[in-house]
C-alpha cells in the first residue's frame, strides 16, 4: 500500500479507501458486526488507513462499527463520513445542506463515532435549495470549532463544486479537498466536466461503485451461479453495453490471471489525477480479492484495448474545441509546453 496527499492537505491517505456501506444489515444487505471487523482488520492489515462512511449508512450502525473498530488506533486512522440524506422521514430540516441539518448530523456523526473530530467531513448530495455561501460558511465554523479537518463533496454538478470553491478562496474559507464521484469502465461521463474541475481544483478524486455494482466482477455473464445476482433483471447497470464491457474486461483477466475485479479497479488506479477507489466488501474474501488489484499492473496495449472499448463521447464543447486547435492557435498549438494540460 502506498499513500498520497488528501487534494492540498498534508493527510497522507492511502491508495485504496475503504467503504463501509456495508457494514450492518439493517438494510439487510451488509455484513453483521464479526464479519464488518474481519473486513476491516483485512484493510487495515494491508496498510489502509482511508475509511469511508456515512450517517445514512445502515440507519449509523455503519458508523457505529466504524467508530468501534478504530477506537483502539484513533489517531492512525483518516476517517470520512457525511451528512444531507434524511434521518427523520416527514421532517423537513432533517435532511439537506443547510447550517441547522450540518449541525445535528455532525453532532450525531461524533458521537456514534465515538471521536470528537472528524477528517474529512463530506457534503452527501446537493440538495438545490442551500445556497453555496451558506454551506461553506458553515463547513469553515466547523473546521475553526475542531470538529472536522477538512471537507468534502460527492454527488455534485462541477458547476456548483466551482462556485463553492471560489467562494471559500476568496473568502478564506477552508475549501474541498476531495470530490466523490461513481467512475467506472461503465461510467465514464464524469471524464466530461468532473474530472478536469477537480483536477483544476487540485482536489483528491474517490470513485464509489468501481466494480458498478458487481457487474465488472464477472458475476452476471452467463455461466455464473444464479445466487450470485444481486441486481434486478432490466437494471440499467445490466444494459447491452455494460455487459459487453465486462466481457472484455473477463477476457483481459483470463489472460494475465487475475480476477475481472483486479483488472476494473487497477484500470481506475492507471487513470491520471489523484483518483482513489473506494472498495467495498461484504465478507473478508471479497475485499482480499479487491486489495489483490495492488499487485496488478496492466499493460499499456490492455489499458488501451479497455479505454477503447468504454469510451464515451465527451460532447459539446469538448468535442468541438478539439477539433479547432487550428482555429485558436493559428498553427502553433503542437510547439506550445502548456502545464494545465
Amino acid at each position: 500500500m502506498r499513500y498520497t496527499l488528501l487534494g492540498k492537505t498534508g493527510v497522507r491517505i492511502s491508495e485504496l479507501c475503504l467503504g463501509t456501506m456495508t457494514f450492518g444489515n439493517d438494510w439487510q444487505l451488509g455484513a453483521d458486526r464479526n464479519e464488518s471487523r474481519a473486513i476491516f482488520d483485512a484493510y487495515a492489515n494491508a496498510g489502509g488507513n482511508f475509511i469511508d462512511t456515512a450517517n445514512y449508512y445502515a440507519n449509523g450502525l455503519s458508523e457505529k462499527f466504524v467508530g468501534e473498530f478504530i477506537s483502539a488506533d484513533r489517531e492512525h486512522f483518516v476517517i470520512g463520513t457525511k451528512f444531507t440524506l434524511f434521518t427523520k422521514r416527514g421532517e423537513p430540516n432533517a435532511s439537506g445542506n443547510g447550517r441547522k441539518n450540518l449541525n445535528e448530523s455532525l453532532n450525531a456523526s461524533l458521537k456514534r463515532l465515538g471521536t470528537d473530530y472528524i477528517d474529512l467531513y463530506w457534503v452527501h448530495a446537493w440538495d438545490f435549495t442551500t445556497r453555496p455561501q451558506e454551506l461553506m460558511r458553515s463547513l469553515d465554523d466547523a473546521v475553526r470549532q475542531g470538529k472536522i479537518l477538512s471537507i468534502g463533496i460527492s454527488d455534485t454538478p462541477a458547476w456548483i463544486v466551482s462556485q463553492a470553491n471560489t467562494i471559500a478562496e476568496l473568502r478564506g474559507w477552508t475549501s474541498f479537498a476531495g470530490l466523490q464521484i461513481e467512475y467506472s469502465l461503465v461510467q465514464r461521463t464524469v471524464e466530461r466536466e468532473l474530472l478536469p474541475m477537480a483536477a483544476s481544483f487540485d482536489m483528491t478524486v474517490c470513485t464509489w461503485a468501481p466494480l458498478a455494482a458487481g457487474v465488472l466482477t464477472g458475476k452476471y455473464l452467463k455461466g455464473h451461479p444464479e445466487s450470485a445476482v444481486r441486481l434486478k433483471p432490466g437494471s440499467a447497470r445490466l444494459a447491452d453495453r455494460n455487459i459487453s464491457i465486462a466481457h472484455e474486461v473477463a477476457e483481459i483477466a483470463s489472460q494475465i490471471g487475475c480476477s475481472s475485479s483486479q483488472v476494473a479497479l487497477s484500470w481506475l488506479r492507471s487513470k491520471k489525477g489523484r483518483i482513489t477507489p473506494i472498495i467495498g466488501a461484504r465478507s473478508k474474501s471479497q475485499i482480499e480479492e479487491n486489495l489483490g488489484c495492488l499487485n496488478i499492473h496492466l499493460s499499456i496495449e490492455h489499458l488501451d484495448r479497455l479505454n477503447e472499448y468504454s469510451s464515451v463521447e465527451l460532447g459539446f464543447p469538448h468535442d468541438f474545441l478539439s477539433r479547432s486547435h487550428d482555429l485558436v492557435f493559428g498553427g502553433t498549438f503542437n510547439n506550445l509546453d502548456n502545464p494545465l494540460l
